[in-house]
């Protein structure tokens, strides 16, 4: 137990640097454009799903918890919501970074999440038309309790790398535990790895109001415990807390849920596509 606990804690500790230094960057190119950003999807119109993809694939701070409170005083289309939804990539990104990933493998990852969140948010706009309502102002993060705006990049690189890096620890001592003791094999029956049903677990997964999902997703996939498929279905669903922020906001809970259910089955269903046709 003492040498799982060691070789965890040294892994993470090698990935540390990396993982600060991809989140500095990301930071300072945050803060230079994080007003610029707000106004381009608030005038987005018409063109709102394919800017919301390409926007919500770079990680930002509460953008998808923006881009909630914008649909809900409908200062942005269900579609552009949708397409921010599926491109936010969460904490994906700077693992992937750190672990020293391939580049292309990485822009593979954030090219088919701009795709698929661009065609759906298209296709949602062009079924559903919503009717404008009364327009509410709210500001980057105010409902996420993040101090983005208020904290330079420095501290918030370090706050994300803190966090992020805890989340690490946590699943890497887990899945050294059972690497060690049930080995990869278990890992993969768990997540029925090799199963069409397996997008669905992870869509599932995505879904946990938190970053620790996208944490969890991208390390089992780098430990090859999921496919390529699954680890699609997760990232695609997963938006942060987002979720928690349309269901707290959002007075229409039939709507909040519609919203879920169509995260969901996109999520699933693109993985269920990739992992049949075998992508990669």
């Amino acid at each position: 137990m003492k040498e799982i606990i060691l070789d965890t804690l040294i892994d993470a500790l090698k990935l540390l640097p990396f993982l600060f230094l991809a989140f500095f960057i990301i930071e300072l190119l945050e803060h230079k454009l994080s007003n610029k950003t707000e106004s381009i999807i608030k005038k987005s119109g018409k063109y709102g799903p394919l800017l919301g993809s390409i926007l919500g694939a770079f990680p930002q701070c509460g953008f998808s918890v923006l881009a909630t409170n914008l649909y809900i005083t409908r200062i942005i289309s269900l579609g552009t919501l949708i397409s921010i939804y599926l491109s936010t990539s969460d904490e994906m990104l700077p693992i992937l970074i750190s672990h020293k990933t391939n580049f292309l493998s990485i822009l593979l990852i954030l090219l088919i999440k701009i795709f698929i969140g661009m065609l759906s948010g298209f296709i949602i706009d062009f079924i559903i038309r919503k009717n404008k309502q009364d327009k509410i102002n709210y500001k980057l993060c105010n409902d996420d309790n993040c101090d983005c705006e208020e904290s330079g990049p420095f501290k918030s690189s370090l706050i994300h790398t803190f966090k992020t890096i805890i989340f690490i620890i946590i699943i890497s001592f887990i899945l050294n535990i059972i690497m060690e003791y049930k080995g990869a094999e278990f890992l993969e029956k768990l997540f029925l790895k090799d199963s069409l049903i397996s997008p669905f677990i992870s869509s599932i997964v995505g879904l946990i109001p938190n970053c620790s999902a996208s944490v969890l997703l991208t390390e089992l996939y780098i430990n090859n415990a999921i496919s390529f498929g699954s680890l699609i279905s997760g990232l695609l669903t997963g938006s942060g807390v987002a979720i928690l922020v349309l269901f707290k906001n959002n007075h229409n809970l039939k709507e909040s849920f519609k919203i879920l259910i169509i995260i969901y089955l996109i999520g699933s269903i693109s993985g269920f596509i990739i992992n049949l046709i075998n992508l990669i």
